[in-house]
């Protein structure tokens, strides 16, 4: 069972993570995340120390999943079996933190400013160690020649969308949140696609 300590960690955690996505780092005031908790000001300050301390928390709060995320990627794995392990994965984090996901980006596009440099060491080796793996299925013959590059770039734009553009996939499904049948859809079609288009040239 958790204590109240994590519990009201947790709450200013989530709290946090949509009003940054909502309104960015520098409009975001702690006041308006204490109260989206349902908690006392000070217990923000109590607990985090600081608003910079609390954004990095959300930021380490995604990307911890998305280093994990890439755990089946290994040279000698099946392509299909790892690339499907990897989307579900990168469907998941878009579905269980869709908000941490948009700080994320939000972060990035704006070049990375609270980025420790061991977070983004940690984040660019897994994007090496993944490409490497699919330039070794390439070699192998095992896939398509396709750029490893520009193939991991679209399974990150196609899984984060649902997360970062969740305003857009409402308005066009009609539908204010996305159930899991709809999630599950994703995968397989972002699967489908990205397996089909892998598929070795005869």
């Amino acid at each position: 069972m958790s204590t109240i300590r994590e519990r009201n960690k947790e709450l200013i955690l989530r709290a946090a993570s949509e009003e940054f996505a909502d309104k960015g780092f520098a409009a975001t005031k702690t006041s308006d995340i204490a109260a989206k908790a349902g908690l006392p000001k000070p217990n923000v300050y109590y607990y985090f120390k600081s608003k910079e301390n609390l954004y990095r928390e959300v930021l380490e709060s995604i990307i911890e999943p998305i280093l994990q995320a890439s755990t089946p990627f290994n040279a000698d794995g099946v392509p299909s079996e790892v690339l499907s392990g990897y989307i579900r994965s990168k469907i998941r984090i878009s579905r269980d933190l869709p908000f941490a996901s948009k700080v994320f980006a939000s972060e990035i596009m704006h070049g990375a400013p609270h980025l420790s440099a061991d977070q983004v060491e940690q984040l660019n080796a897994q994007a090496k160690h993944n490409i490497e793996c699919i330039q070794t299925w390439i070699d192998r013959g095992l896939i398509a020649p396709l750029d490893p590059n520009h193939l991991m770039f679209s399974i990150w734009a196609a899984t984060q969308t649902y997360a970062d553009f969740d305003w857009q996939i409402s308005v066009v499904t009609g539908k204010t949140k996305l159930d899991e049948d709809d999630y599950e859809a994703a995968a397989q079609t972002i699967i489908r696609l990205v397996l089909k288009g892998c598929e070795p040239d005869r």
